[in-house]
Parts: C-alpha cells; sequence; structure tokens
C-alpha cells in the first residue's frame, strides 16, 4: 500500500512540474504522509526531476528542513 502511495506522489509531482508554487504545495503535503525511506527515494528522483526543470529548485529548501 505504501509504495501505491509513493508512486501516486511521483505522479503528481510530475504532472504539476510546470508550475512552481503547485509543486512546492504537493511537495509539502507529499513529505507529510511518506514514510521516512520513501522521502529519501523521493530526494534523489525530485533532484533528477530538477535538472529538466530548473526552476523547481527553489522547491528544494523544503526537502532540508
Amino acid at each position: 500500500m505504501a509504495r501505491a502511495m509513493f508512486d501516486y506522489t511521483k505522479a503528481v509531482l510530475k504532472k504539476v512540474s510546470f508550475d512552481v508554487n503547485l509543486f512546492c504545495k504537493e511537495l509539502k503535503k507529499a513529505l507529510k504522509r511518506l514514510l521516512p525511506y520513501e522521502i529519501e527515494e523521493l530526494k534523489i528522483w525530485i533532484d533528477a526531476l530538477i535538472k529538466q526543470n530548473p526552476q523547481l529548485n527553489q522547491c528544494l529548501i523544503l526537502l532540508n528542513p
């Protein structure tokens, strides 16, 4: 079940990656509902996504509290 949430989160983040504000909002929600090891995996995935969409770089502050 948890893996389904992780995959769903990645799909949502990819779909809203065109808008920085939406991306940050969805990322905040994801950080609340994912497990710690899933958040680590998500960080790696987001790093790859940011290489394609550099404007999302400002949302990285949410991943480093």
